[in-house]
């Protein structure tokens, strides 16, 4: 499994070449502006963005910030054209770029596919499923990225949970826990009921209501939905690489590679975590 830092931080990524454990990093224009933010604007951007290309020893992932497909395309191109003689650039394109679930539904894979077409590289990012892990994968992108802990924080919020509140962002999602929880209010949803026969089961809403809470469409957690595509490309011959994103803490990378997943992009204090 090859590990690469989520992070635009110079210092960051210097101190894990040296250590020799990463293999790529993965950037958005919130680290790369965060990054210069904190060198209170004394650097060029596009001359620091070369710094982090000269120095990372594999793939650097540069994102567009458009979401429609004709700007999109234009973004990627240049942000290539400019920087491909300094390092390994990838484009990092979402697989699904529309705001409001409507418009630009298909902007993003159109994206993918017009770039693979022109042998740009791509990284598709915001993956949320394993049905849109596919559709990028037939697209062309080289990397598919799903958010992991986006999809824990998902599960959590839906029953009531607040990041910040009842959990920190680098807390493990417990997973196993969650699925006993689930087993304990079916149980207690049906207790309370006169229901004989598995068709009543089936067809009550509110047991559909207490399953349906603690998954996203029959996925149970980040690790799951890395899982599934993971499985997937692999039944099919799909060429994309997996990267997991989105990794909060130590024990979600040991889960990933439980798995068999091609990479994990990790932010520096996990990597950090992994010695401790």
């Amino acid at each position: 499994m090859k590990i690469f830092l989520d992070t635009a931080d110079i210092d960051e990524i210097s101190f894990a070449v040296s250590a020799g454990v990463i293999d790529g990093v993965t950037t958005n224009p919130s680290l790369i502006k965060q990054a210069v933010e904190k060198r209170s604007g004394s650097v060029n951007m596009e001359e620091y963005i070369e710094k982090i290309l000269e120095l990372t020893p594999g793939p650097v992932s540069l994102e567009v910030i458009s979401v429609e497909f004709e700007k999109m395309v234009e973004e990627a191109r240049l942000l290539h054209s400019r920087f491909r003689k300094h390092g390994n650039v990838v484009i990092k394109i979402p697989v699904c770029s529309s705001l409001d679930g409507v418009n630009n539904l298909y902007d993003g894979l159109k994206t993918i596919r017009k770039l693979a077409g022109e042998s740009i590289p791509v990284n598709a990012t915001l993956v949320m499923s394993p049905e849109q892990a596919i559709l990028a994968a037939k697209a062309g992108a080289m990397y598919v990225s799903p958010f992991a802990g986006r999809i824990d924080d998902y599960i959590r919020d839906k029953i009531g949970m607040r990041r910040g509140r009842d959990y920190q962002k680098s807390e493990y999602y417990n997973f196993n826990l969650m699925k006993n929880v689930e087993s304990l209010m079916i149980e207690k949803t049906l207790s309370s009921k006169n229901i004989s026969s598995p068709k009543e089961v089936y067809l009550d809403n509110e047991v559909k209501d207490a399953v349906s809470k603690l998954n996203d469409n029959g996925i149970s957690s980040g690790v799951e939905l890395v899982k599934s595509i993971v499985t997937i490309f692999r039944n099919y011959g799909f060429k994309s690489q997996v990267i997991a994103s989105s990794i909060r803490n130590a024990r979600q990378v040991r889960e990933m590679a439980e798995i068999g997943v091609d990479i994990v992009t990790v932010p520096f204090y996990v990597l950090k975590e992994m010695l401790t």
